[in-house]
């Protein structure tokens, strides 16, 4: 008998703030983060921005939200939005 193995969900997950909230269903979603230089030992702080799917357009601009990665919904969509972490 075969077993069958559950198959592990390897999806990463950011969180970030919107940033726009112009477009129908979608959101861009910047994601800061800091990192120690390896020579210099100095912090460096960087961010990126993403496009995230949010189907009933419920998210605003400064709202502090939770994206998931995902299949590609269009040209540049690769992320959808899962939840509110924080109201603006």
């Amino acid at each position: 008998m075969v077993e069958t193995k559950k198959r592990v969900n390897r999806r990463k997950f950011l969180q970030g703030t919107v940033i726009s909230d112009e477009m129908n269903k979608t959101r861009v979603v910047q994601v800061r983060w800091a990192s120690k230089h390896g020579k210099y030992d100095k912090v460096v702080r960087s961010a990126s921005k993403y496009k995230a799917h949010d189907e009933k357009n419920e998210t605003k601009e400064g709202d502090v939200v939770r994206i998931m990665e995902t299949r590609p919904l269009s040209k540049d969509k690769r992320w959808v939005i899962m939840g509110v972490v924080k109201n603006n």
